[in-house]
């Protein structure tokens, strides 16, 4: 870790940990209110099929994308996270009441994609700053304990948007979203930014440095875990399906939306027992148990007809999301250069949002052309391709540290 030592605040969790944990943990709460009723507002209130569901996300995960390398390179560039930081998650808040005025699914779009253009502008600046603030034999629980605030935060906003559906509708809830994300906005500003300078001959390096410099700095097992990281998000078809195929076979969009909660619920108490698990065993072996986990979980969609089914699965999802979600970046992070931290999950991010759209559009295609089970066939099919291509990586010395 650099010379800044933080004071810690839970057991080997620094203050800018906890903080960026409460961060997240109130944006997801207003997020949460908003995002899973998307999918059902677009199909049952709009009028939309699944391609418009598939292209929404796909769209909004890939427009952000663009701006996830740019922003963690310009970050390790100037050395600054906090700024990045602050726009990105005022951005996404100011957007979420906007969803409260469309009328076609072309605004949604709209507004979802400017919503994740603040994600894009602060996501690999505050993954920095989490790696930054922790000990590297605890990355994974630090990771872990961020995703867990992080779900904590969905779990409470998506059992907000259950309670109040019936209430106050879709549009009125989209407005009430606002008041937790101001709520985050301003929790930024306790963020202790600190100059954390390097050694001297890589602080020149640095200032010589280009983007087109960084990419070829970032080691072979790097961009190789990229590409396979691509590759499963291709045909990771997300919760957006999951909430669709409960409405396939008959239960109501509050019910769907209690699953949802249930995921989260699982994630939550997952993701901090993964990230620690990474820690001691190393991220790679967790990582293809989370992706042969998804795989599990696509084909089982395909023969699920009643609710105990799909509430399992539901389950399961919420194991996998817990196991891959943190360990990712913590493994990206092992394989970077120390200086190129940011840019190398700006890298991470950008890759595996590019291929969201495409990866959306071809799941909506499959379920409205020809039917859901050919989607999560396809799920099922790239997540095995992902593992066996995952073999090829070695895993880092720092990824897996004794305790």
């Amino acid at each position: 870790m650099s010379k800044n030592r933080e004071v810690k605040v839970l057991d080997g969790i620094t203050r800018n940990v906890f903080i960026l944990g409460l961060v997240s943990l109130f944006t997801d709460l207003s997020s949460q209110m908003v995002f899973p009723l998307i999918p059902l507002f677009l199909t049952s209130v709009l009028g939309a099929g699944a391609y418009a569901v598939g292209i929404v996300e796909g769209a909004a995960e890939t427009t952000a994308s663009l701006l996830k390398v740019v922003s963690g390179y310009w970050s390790d560039k100037i050395r600054r996270r906090k700024p990045f930081i602050l726009f990105g998650y005022s951005l996404s808040s100011l957007a979420k009441p906007l969803f409260a005025f469309a009328n076609v699914w072309f605004f949604v779009l709209f507004i979802r994609v400017i919503e994740r253009i603040g994600k894009g502008l602060r996501t690999a600046p505050r993954d920095a700053i989490v790696a930054e603030s922790c000990e590297p034999e605890i990355r994974g629980k630090a990771y872990g304990f961020h995703r867990a605030m992080d779900g904590i935060g969905s779990v409470s906003g998506a059992v907000l948007a259950y309670l109040l559906l019936p209430v106050l509708g879709y549009r009125d809830i989209f407005l009430f979203a606002f008041i937790p994300g101001v709520i985050a906005v301003f929790v930024i500003l306790f963020i202790r930014e600190r100059n954390t300078p390097l050694e001297k001959d890589l602080e020149k390096e640095r200032k010589n440095i280009s983007l087109r410099v960084s990419f070829k700095e970032l080691s072979r097992d790097l961009k190789l875990f990229i590409i396979i990281s691509s590759i499963f998000a291709l045909g990771h078809f997300g919760y957006a399906f999951l909430l669709l195929r409960a409405k396939s076979i008959g239960l109501t969009d509050q019910t769907a939306i209690l699953l949802y909660v249930l995921f989260y619920i699982v994630y939550v108490i997952c993701a901090i027992p993964s990230g620690i698990l990474s820690d001691k065993i190393g991220r790679r072996p967790v990582l293809i148990m989370g992706y042969l986990i998804f795989a599990i979980t696509s084909f089982g969609l395909i023969f699920t007809s009643s609710i105990y089914s799909i509430l399992l699965f539901f389950a399961i999802y919420g194991i996998f999301y817990a196991m891959i979600d943190g360990a990712q970046r913590a493994f990206v992070v092992d394989l970077a250069p120390e200086e190129l931290k940011a840019t190398a999950l700006g890298t991470f991010h950008t890759a595996i949002g590019l291929v969201a759209l495409p990866g959306g559009f071809i799941a909506g295609l499959l379920w409205d052309n020809i039917s859901p089970e050919t989607t999560f066939l396809y799920g099922s099919l790239l997540s095995l391709v992902s593992v066996v291509l995952f073999t090829s990586v070695k895993q880092d010395r720092r990824s897996r540290i004794t305790l």
